[in-house]
This record gives C-alpha cells, sequence and structure tokens, in this order.
C-alpha cells in the first residue's frame, strides 16, 4: 500500500474510536441536500469525472500488461515495436487525460466546498446574530466559534471529499477485482486472504491513536483556554496583581511538555503502523509475483497478466481499506452537519412580524403597560455543548418584573433609582427590545415594539452602558458602527462634543487609532466617552443610559455630563441612577424595587414623602457635606 493510503487508513481507523457507535437524527441527509442542491450541477459533472478517472486507474495496469506481453511475444520486430509504442501512448494519453481530469475535479471541488462553508457560514453567524442577548451570556465563545470553524470544514468535506472517495473507491474496487478476476482469479485470491492481516492492526492501533488525539486535544483546549484568559489585558492584569507568573509558566508548561510526550508517542505508533502496513503490501506483492510469476512460467497466463495483477493490487487493497471505513468518514461528516443544525435549530427569542412597522415618526414617547417579565431558561436559549457541559442548568423563568406601569413622555426625562438587583436594568432592556416582555407591552409612540421593525427600533433607541463595548478596530470604524454613512468631519464633531477633542488632537494616527482589544488601550473614562460619542452620533429620539458614568473620575465625568446635557435636550431618556445628585432635575423618578415601582415623582415630593427614596437619599448623603456615598454595589450613573 502507498503511503497515502496508509495515512488516510490511519486517520479513519482514528476517527472510528472516536466515533464509535453515534447516531445521526433522522432528516439530517434532507437538510444536507437542502444546501447542496444549489450545487447539484456541478456535484454531477465532479461524480462523473470521478468515475472516469477511476476507471482509467484500472485501465492503466492492463495497458502496461499488454506491453510486457507484446515485448515477450514479439514476432517480427517492426510489429511488436509498433505494438508497444502504441500502447505506451495509450498509457502516456491516460495519464494526461487523468492529469487533466484531476485539475477539473479539484476545481469543482473547491468551488463545491468553498460555496457550501460559504452558505454554512452565513446561515450560522446570521443566525447567532438573532440570538437573545441570555445566549451569548451561557455559551462559551470559544465553543460557538468552532461551530463555524470546525464544524462548518467538517460539514463541506461529506460532498467534496467523502462522497467523491465513496463512489471512486466502489467504482475502482467492483472495477479492479473483475478485471483481476478475469485475469487469474487464483492469484486474486490469495491476494484476499491476506487482507484480514491488514484491516485487523488498523482497527486495533485505530483506537490506541484515538485515546491519544483525545488527550492531545482536551490539553491543547486547556493551554488554548489559559492562553486566552491570560493574555487580554483584564487577565494579564490579575495574573500581576495577584498571581504568581512562575506558577503559570509552570501549569502551562507541564501540559505543553504532556502534548509534546504525546506527539511523540502518536508518531511511533504511527509509524509502527505504517511499517507494518508496508511490509503486508511487500508480502502481497511478493505472492502476487510468486504465484503468477509461477503460473506465467508454466504457461497458465501471460506474463504481462502478471505485472497486470501486481499493478491492479493496490488499486484492490486502497479502495477495501478505505470503504472498510466508509461508515466512519460517512458518521464524522454527517456529525459535523449535526453540530451545525444544533445552533439552526435554536429558535430565535426576538423576531420580526411579517407585517411590521417603522416606528410613528415625530418625538417619541416611551411606555410600559402592565409588564411582566422572566428571563429564559438555559434549555430555552442555549445547548449543554456549547455551554460545555453535560446538562443544562434547569434555573430560570422565575419573574422577577411584576406589573410594572411606566410612563416616559416625548422629550422627558424619567429616572429609574434602587437597590442594585432591584430590576432597573431589566426594564431599560425591555427598551431597546433586548427581551420580550412575559405579559403586558412595551410601546414607542403608542406602538408596541413587537409590532416594529428591529430596524426602526435599533434607529430609535439608543443605549450606553456602564461597560460600554468598543472593538479591536480603530476609532473611525468604532464610531461608523452607529452610522456607516457618516462623514470624517461628523466623527470628529461628535468626539469634540464628547469631550475628546484633545485625545483626537494628541494621537499621531488620529481617526486611524487602534483603540485594542475592547478599547484597553484608552483609558476607563476616555473608553467610556467614546461610546457617548458614538450615541452622539447615531441621533436617537430616545435614550437610555445605564450607569453610562460609571468609570469616569470627577473631571471626566463633568465633561461627558455637559455632552450629555446637550445629547438629552429634546429627546426622550430614561437613565438608571445609583447616585441621586445626578438626577434631582429629572422630571419623573421611578423607585424600582423587587421588580415594582414602589415610588415615584420629583426630587422634592419624593423626599417630601419620607419613603424609600428618602431613605436611599440620606444613606447616600450621610458622609461629609457635599460627597455622595454609592448606596450599593453598583457604580454611580450617568447625570441627566
Amino acid at each position: 500500500m502507498d503511503g497515502v493510503s496508509g495515512w488516510t487508513m490511519m486517520r479513519a481507523a482514528a476517527r472510528a474510536g472516536e466515533l464509535g457507535n453515534r447516531s445521526v437524527p433522522k432528516g439530517t441527509l434532507r437538510r444536507i441536500w437542502r444546501f447542496a442542491a444549489a450545487y447539484r450541477r456541478q456535484i454531477l459533472v465532479f461524480l462523473l469525472f470521478t468515475v472516469v478517472s477511476a476507471v482509467i486507474g484500472v485501465l492503466t495496469p492492463v495497458l502496461a500488461g499488454q506491453v510486457v506481453d507484446a515485448i515477450v511475444n514479439a514476432g517480427g520486430l517492426s510489429d511488436a515495436a509498433r505494438t508497444v509504442l502504441t500502447l505506451a501512448g495509450a498509457i502516456a494519453g491516460l495519464a494526461v487525460l487523468d492529469a487533466g481530469i484531476g485539475l477539473v475535479t479539484r476545481w469543482l471541488s473547491a468551488r463545491i466546498g468553498e460555496g457550501l462553508i460559504l452558505d454554512l457560514r452565513r446561515a450560522v453567524f446570521g443566525h447567532v446574530q438573532r440570538m437573545p442577548v441570555a445566549f451569548f451570556t451561557r455559551t462559551r465563545t470559544g465553543a460557538l466559534v468552532s461551530r463555524l470553524n470546525n464544524d462548518v470544514i467538517g460539514a463541506q468535506s461529506a460532498i467534496t471529499d467523502t462522497l467523491a472517495s465513496l463512489v471512486s473507491n466502489v467504482i475502482q474496487l467492483v472495477l479492479a477485482l473483475a478485471v483481476m478476476i478475469g485475469l487469474a482469479w487464483q492469484v486474486t485470491l490469495l491476494a484476499l486472504v491476506l487482507l484480514p492481516v491488514f484491516l485487523l492492526p488498523a482497527r486495533r492501533m485505530g483506537v490506541t491513536i484515538a485515546a491519544l488525539r483525545r488527550e492531545s486535544a482536551d490539553l491543547n483546549a486547556e493551554m488554548t483556554t489559559q492562553m486566552a484568559e491570560r493574555f487580554s489585558a483584564p487577565g494579564a492584569t490579575l495574573v500581576k496583581l495577584f498571581g504568581r507568573p512562575e506558577r503559570e509558566v509552570g501549569e502551562f508548561g507541564s501540559r505543553a511538555a504532556r502534548v509534546r510526550d504525546i506527539g511523540v508517542r502518536t508518531a511511533m505508533v504511527s509509524r509502527v503502523f505504517l511499517t507494518s502496513l508496508s511490509l503486508v503490501s511487500a508480502l502481497a506483492q511478493a505472492l502476487v509475483y510468486g504465484l503468477g510469476g509461477w503460473m506465467a512460467v508454466t504457461g497458465r497466463i501471460a506474463p504481462g497478466t502478471v505485472v497486470s495483477l501486481a499493478l491492479l493490487l493496490s488499486r484492490l487493497y486502497a479502495p477495501l481499506t478505505q470503504l472498510s471505513n466508509a461508515r466512519v468518514d460517512i458518521m464524522g461528516a454527517l456529525v459535523s452537519f449535526e453540530r451545525v443544525f444544533e445552533v439552526l435549530d435554536l429558535r430565535p427569542m426576538i423576531t420580526e412580524k411579517p407585517d411590521a412597522r417603522a416606528v410613528p415618526k415625530g418625538p417619541v414617547s416611551v411606555r410600559l403597560r402592565d409588564v411582566r417579565f422572566g428571563y429564559p431558561s438555559a434549555s430555552e436559549v442555549s445547548l449543554a455543548s456549547l455551554e460545555e457541559v453535560a446538562t443544562l442548568d434547569t434555573r430560570g423563568g422565575e419573574e422577577v418584573l411584576h406589573g410594572v406601569d411606566l410612563d416616559v413622555p416625548a422629550g422627558s426625562l424619567v429616572a429609574l433609582v434602587g437597590s442594585s438587583g432591584a430590576g432597573k436594568s431589566t426594564l431599560a432592556g425591555l427598551v431597546p427590545r433586548l427581551y420580550d416582555v412575559g405579559s403586558g407591552a412595551v410601546e414607542l409612540n403608542g406602538v408596541d415594539v413587537r409590532d416594529l421593525t428591529l430596524e426602526s427600533i435599533r434607529d430609535t433607541v439608543g443605549v450606553v452602558t456602564q461597560d460600554g463595548h468598543l472593538f479591536h478596530d480603530t476609532i473611525r470604524a468604532n464610531l461608523r458602527y452607529a452610522r456607516p454613512e457618516a462623514t470624517d468631519d461628523e466623527l470628529v464633531e461628535a468626539m469634540r462634543r464628547a469631550r475628546l477633542g484633545e485625545l483626537l488632537d494628541s494621537l499621531p494616527d488620529g481617526l486611524d487609532t487602534v483603540v485594542g482589544e475592547r478599547g484597553y488601550r484608552l483609558s476607563g473614562g476616555e473608553r467610556q466617552r467614546l461610546t457617548i460619542a458614538r450615541l452622539l452620533l447615531a441621533r436617537p429620539a430616545v435614550v437610555v443610559l445605564d450607569e453610562a458614568t460609571a468609570h469616569l473620575d470627577s473631571e471626566s465625568e463633568a465633561a461627558v455630563q455637559e455632552a450629555l446635557a446637550e445629547a438629552l435636550h429634546g429627546r426622550t431618556a430614561l437613565v438608571i441612577a445609583h447616585r441621586l445628585s445626578t438626577v434631582q432635575g429629572a422630571d419623573l423618578i421611578a423607585v424600582v424595587e423587587h421588580g415594582r415601582i414602589v415610588e415615584r415623582g420629583s426630587h422634592e415630593r419624593l423626599l417630601a414623602a419620607g419613603g424609600r427614596y428618602a431613605a436611599l437619599y440620606r444613606r447616600q448623603f450621610s458622609g461629609r457635606a457635599g460627597e455622595v456615598v454609592s448606596g450599593g454595589n453598583e457604580p454611580a450613573p450617568a447625570a441627566a
């Protein structure tokens, strides 16, 4: 057996140990065809050329044997030479044809395979974008990325590799076996008798190799996780502050050393395996030459038949060994499809109605009517395989908002205050429709957000969170994420309004400055002000500020408050506040406790009432004069 076939067989045997007796749900093949149907003509041409290539692979040894017979049985010099040259030309022609077919099939394979990868990745990525926020808070990013990379590539191999290999091997095996039996059935029988010696070591070695591969993959995954966590800016800071660098190096080194040891053992097991197969193949060749040669000497078969049989032997053994693992190859490809379909089968909780309409034009009011809400359970939004757990967490679904009513008239500013965990951020998340209410309604200009287009909601409602996220990209790209058509002048103006003018002037690359992962090349205040600049650029009619100045020092906060005051002028605003001094001028203050609004009114009225708001206010101002003390675990919010 040649080296390529040996490696192919070894990998297939290892995969057999990995897949075991795993089954694939019904309907998977039908769903695969839906993706492949767009390429059916290319697939048919691809398979046709594959069959022709398999026929050429069997025909060439037969012609080689005829060349030997022409030489041995030459009756006349000119006739023998003519016959030999004709056969040699035919062999050369077939070689050229096969090379051309190989290029065509490779091109078709690439077109089909890369097209499938594109289709699957688009489908998965687009579907994931429609998943609720709860999906991303539960899912491990690495596991999800693996579906878009490893599993998608494994899925396309079902069409471009597994299917072609199956068709080619079946055709080549049938033709080779038929030709060999026709030439000398005794030699063919002897070759088949040795086949179990070929297959049994593969099965046994495959289990060992599969175990080594699994352990190596687990160790590599652990190293990748350790690197991803320790190489991020927050992780590296934590290691330097609380960790022991020597201990980190030691743990990483021990895993890397184990991977090295496994690599050495795998290499030796693989070499022993391939050497054994090569030895068995050589012995089979010897038997063919021995029995075939004896039959040729005794006149039972022609000398060229021995050559043909020897050459056809590889066309017999390679397909047989690969077909013996065909189920493993097919199962591997189907399992990859199954893992892709698992993600596609997750139902997005936020969907747009077919007849959804845009938010009515003009100043926008916000109203919450008898809103009840509970966060979805893991089984509703996630997969155990994406969370990398054995079973999903069954908790969730408990109601956290209980009949909330709140009116935010167009152009007004309403502040939500209360203890940590009271439900303020949950209420704010319902306005941009990050979640849907369990009952009741959230309305924009009197229309339920579930009846509005998602695009119009995004254009209408702007949000600045406590930890504003920035992509690892330039300042220009991060700002234009809010408005792709914005000009550079508009970007600069937004930064100046967010009090980032001096920063922009000090940067050598200006708007082309890369902010780093999550914006960590900027200070906390600069990072937050850049997210506010992005909001200013978007110009939403409704603004939700969720602890928007939490990470700012007093100087930066004062600057941003000026920018926010300008940005909020004439717009509807919903501000989550923990520092009560920042919302005293709000049109309405709503006190949220345990998922209910327990008080509402102006600052003066709530103080005079002596209720929960007054208690929070007294606690925050119980320190030194003029000092505001945080009343819980949440940092201070943005000012109105």
